[in-house]
């Protein structure tokens, strides 16, 4: 479920309301992404960049003629920035995030929000103090497909949920991992593949089919010789409604596949493919059934498959276009941190479970 965040910026007038100024803390390939969305969305302009890589921070701000800073912590002091976005490695967020908060500065910050339910927690406990808007980014949310779905299931259509399947089946080759200090590491990562890359399905997964309560994981590091964390993991899920289901993310899966997820129930399934249905069939059809199956609604957000370079800019574009109201304090559909630490928490007991070798009980945030 997305939720309407209870806190709203106050620092714009409502009846002549000026550009939001954002601020991204990053400057890496998704960084890039979000430079992108902002410059297709009206009112927004990009003001600041703030990196540890001066270098890479320059040239991503130079074309939008935006300020350099070197720490996020001088940033937050800057009256000159209304937001901030964040696309630091996952194990830093907390960095970026704790000093916009305690500034005043509504926060968007890309997955996972953190690394652990304990930071997570954190980070909950410090915007709810501060009263300031913390949301988390998961742009297939926006997509048409998983609308769609989320819709029929809370119109019945599915009868009682059965099984639902989240599969991440991406390929890396060893030079992403090797052209990075971070990814597939433990402390700046959080993991390998469930975290980075199957995280998105793990979110599309409890917020279509509700939460699951219990995973059993089994994790291997198979195509990536040396990788700290796992290139491939599986898992079986038991939910809180009854159904049964499961995980699939690796980075193993040459060429790499879609991202996908499979509903079923008593009554229909369908399956989701990046944003796009795939596969539409119920017990009872309805007349705008035929017009789903032809493919007519999705496909503007794509994934990385196989090249994480392919990943488009929409989705992002969609959900900083709500961040943005929800600043104005306009009645917006953003991903509270609560909701953002959901997925966190679904990872955080596979891990354990991988290797406890036993099933986990999932601990919400």
């Amino acid at each position: 479920m997305i939720f309407q965040l209870p806190f709203i910026g106050l620092r714009f007038d409502m009846t002549n309301p000026s550009p939001i100024r954002f601020a991204i803390v990053g400057s890496g390939a998704i960084a890039k992404v979000h430079a992108a969305a902002i410059t297709l969305i009206p009112d927004t302009r990009l003001a600041a960049v703030c990196s540890r890589n001066r270098d890479s921070a320059e040239v991503l701000a130079a074309p939008y003629g935006a300020r350099v800073f070197d720490s996020p912590s001088e940033l937050a002091e800057w009256d000159g920035v209304d937001a901030v976005l964040v696309a630091t490695p996952s194990g830093v967020h907390q960095d970026a995030v704790l000093p916009a908060l305690r500034s005043g500065k509504p926060v968007l910050c890309e997955k996972p929000l953190e690394i652990s339910v304990e930071r997570v927690r954190l980070l909950i406990a410090e915007a709810e103090r501060t009263k300031t808007i913390l949301a988390g980014f998961f742009p297939l949310r926006s997509g048409a497909g998983a609308e769609i779905i989320q819709s029929a299931i809370a119109a019945g259509r599915f009868g009682r949920l059965t099984f639902l399947s989240a599969r991440v089946k991406w390929w890396r080759n060893l030079e992403y991992y090797g052209e990075s200090s971070w990814k597939g590491t433990h402390a700046l990562d959080g993991g390998g593949a469930l975290i980075n890359q199957g995280i998105h399905a793990v979110d599309l997964l409890q917020w279509i089919g509700g939460r699951p309560c219990e995973i059993m994981a089994f994790a291997s590091t198979l195509a990536h010789p040396g990788l700290e964390m796992e290139d491939t993991i599986a898992a079986a899920l038991r939910f809180e409604n009854g159904a049964l289901g499961t995980i699939e993310a690796a980075t193993s899966c040459h060429p790499g596949l879609d991202l996908s997820l499979e509903v079923s129930g008593d009554c229909g399934t369908a399956i989701l493919v990046n944003d796009r249905i795939g596969y539409w069939r119920f017990r009872e059809e309805l007349p705008g059934d035929e017009a789903v199956r032809n493919g007519e609604s999705g496909g503007e957000i794509r994934g990385g498959a196989s090249d994480p370079g392919a990943i488009t800019c929409e989705g992002h574009r969609r959900q900083i276009v709500e961040f943005c109201r929800a600043i104005r304090g306009e009645s917006a559909n953003v991903i509270s941190a609560r909701e953002a630490g959901i997925s966190v928490a679904i990872v955080e007991a596979a891990y354990r479970s991988a290797v406890s070798k036993k099933s986990e009980l999932i601990d919400y945030p």
